[in-house]
C-alpha cells in the first residue's frame, strides 16, 4: 500500500504533503541549516551554487545529452559584490519553503510579486525585476538539485497537443482527441504526480514548432490517418513541453520526430529537445531525448519539392554567425550528414519556414511531405 503523504498546517487547514515535497523541504532546510551553522562557528556566511557557465558544461557522448560540471560560484554575505544575490537566493529560498507547507503554487511572475519590496530604512529593491528574480530561481533548482515545478512554481502554458491519448491532469481524466479546435494546452507543471498517462494507442509523436503549422495537422486530423501524438512549443519549447515530450518517450517508449524550420533557430531548437540546453544542462537527464529525430525541413527540400523562388528568406549575418555556431556544436561537429545539412543552408543563402511548403497546397505537409518522409525514414539524427 502506498505511504500516505503526510500534513501540515495552512491557516488552520491541515495540507497534504507529498514525498516529493518532504524531499525539497529537506533539501530546502539543509540549505539554510549550512548558513546557521556557518554564523554559529564564527564564518562568513555563504554558498556554493553550481556554475552554469558553458565553461561548466560537459557533453556526455555515452548518454548523449549535456550535463553540468563541479564548478561552483561561492556567495559570500559580507562581499559588497556578492551579497544582494546572497540574500536573494535565501528568499527565493524561503517563499518556495513557504509555498510548499502551505501546498499551493504560483507563477514565476508571482514569486516575483510576493518577495519584491523595499529593504527596510533604505531605497534598494529586493529584485530590480523579473529577470532578476527568475535568474536566482534556476540558480536555486540547480543547487537543490530540484527542478522549478517541485518548489511549485509554474510558467504560462505555451503549448498544446492532440491525439489518441487518455490522461490525468490534477485528478480530471481528460481524452486528447476531444478537445476542439485548440486541443490540450499542455501545462508547465508536467510531473507525475500531476499528470499521469491512462491509455495511449499512439505510435509516434511528432513534433512541430509552431502553433500556426500544429493547428494545419489539427485540423487535417493527422494524428487520426497516422495514429500518433501531435504537439508543437510555441517556437522554442518551455520546460512543460519538453518535461511532457520526455516522459511520453521514456514512460510510454514512442518515437519523437521533429518538424521545424529550416534555418539555425530550428537546428537549433532540435539540438535543446535532442540534447538540453547550456543554460539548463542541470536539468537534460529529465528533458532531452536523445533518440529524438529531425524529420524537415531540409536545406534540399527548396529543389526537391520544387518550391519557388518567392518563399525564399535571405540569410542576414546573424544567422550565417548562429549556424556556424551550431556546426561546432560537439554534438553535431562530428555528424557528416548534420555537417552537410548546415553547409548546404549557407551555400544555398537562404532559409525556409515549414509553412512555406503551403505554396505547393495547403495540406502538402500533412498529406504528403511528412508521410514521405516517414515512409522513407528519411531524418537527420
Amino acid at each position: 500500500m502506498a505511504k500516505k503523504p503526510s500534513s501540515t498546517k495552512s491557516g488552520g487547514a491541515a495540507v497534504s504533503v507529498s514525498a516529493k515535497d518532504k524531499k525539497t523541504l529537506g533539501s530546502l532546510r539543509v540549505l539554510a541549516d549550512e548558513v546557521v551553522d556557518c554564523a554559529e562557528k564564527g564564518r562568513a556566511p555563504h554558498l556554493d551554487v553550481p556554475s552554469r557557465s558553458l565553461s561548466n558544461v560537459r557533453f556526455n557522448k555515452s548518454k548523449r545529452f549535456l550535463e553540468m560540471g563541479s564548478g561552483t560560484n561561492r556567495r559570500e554575505l559580507f562581499n559588497l559584490s556578492q551579497a544582494k544575490a546572497y540574500m536573494q537566493t535565501l528568499l527565493i529560498s524561503s517563499g518556495c519553503k513557504r509555498l510548499i507547507e502551505e501546498g499551493k503554487t504560483t507563477s514565476l511572475r508571482g514569486l516575483y510579486y510576493m518577495l519584491k519590496h523595499s529593504i527596510e530604512g533604505t531605497k534598494e529593491e529586493t529584485f530590480d525585476d523579473q529577470a532578476d528574480s527568475d535568474t536566482i530561481i534556476e540558480d536555486v533548482e540547480v543547487t537543490l538539485n530540484s527542478l522549478r515545478e517541485e518548489m511549485h512554481l509554474y510558467a504560462s502554458n505555451r503549448g498544446n497537443l492532440v491525439g489518441p491519448i487518455t490522461l490525468v491532469d490534477s485528478g480530471d481524466e481528460i481524452d486528447c482527441t476531444r478537445m476542439g479546435s485548440a486541443g490540450y494546452s499542455i501545462p508547465s507543471i508536467c510531473e507525475p504526480d500531476v499528470i499521469q498517462f491512462k491509455k495511449c494507442t499512439a505510435k509516434f509523436i511528432l513534433h512541430v514548432e509552431k502553433d500556426t503549422v500544429w493547428r494545419r495537422f489539427a485540423e487535417d486530423k493527422f494524428w487520426l490517418k497516422h495514429n500518433c501524438l501531435v504537439t508543437h512549443g510555441g517556437g522554442q519549447p518551455p520546460r512543460g513541453v519538453r518535461r511532457l515530450l520526455h516522459r511520453l518517450h521514456k514512460e510510454l517508449n514512442l518515437p519523437v520526430y521533429c518538424l521545424l524550420d529550416n534555418d539555425p533557430w530550428g537546428y537549433y531548437i532540435y539540438s535543446v529537445l535532442k540534447q538540453g540546453s547550456i543554460n539548463l544542462a542541470f536539468e537534460s537527464v529529465r528533458m532531452g531525448i536523445p533518440e529524438a529525430k529531425y524529420i524537415g525541413l531540409r536545406s534540399k527540400d527548396f529543389d526537391r519539392c520544387q518550391l519557388s523562388n518567392s518563399v525564399k528568406i535571405n540569410l542576414n549575418d546573424q544567422d550565417v554567425k548562429r549556424a556556424k555556431q551550431i556546426a561546432e556544436y560537439p554534438w553535431f561537429k562530428d555528424k557528416k550528414a548534420w555537417q552537410k545539412e548546415i553547409q548546404t543552408m549557407l551555400g544555398n543563402g537562404f532559409k525556409l519556414e515549414v509553412e512555406s511548403l503551403i505554396s505547393k497546397d495547403i495540406s502538402y505537409v500533412t498529406e504528403e511531405y511528412v508521410p514521405a518522409r516517414l515512409e522513407d525514414q528519411d531524418w537527420l539524427d
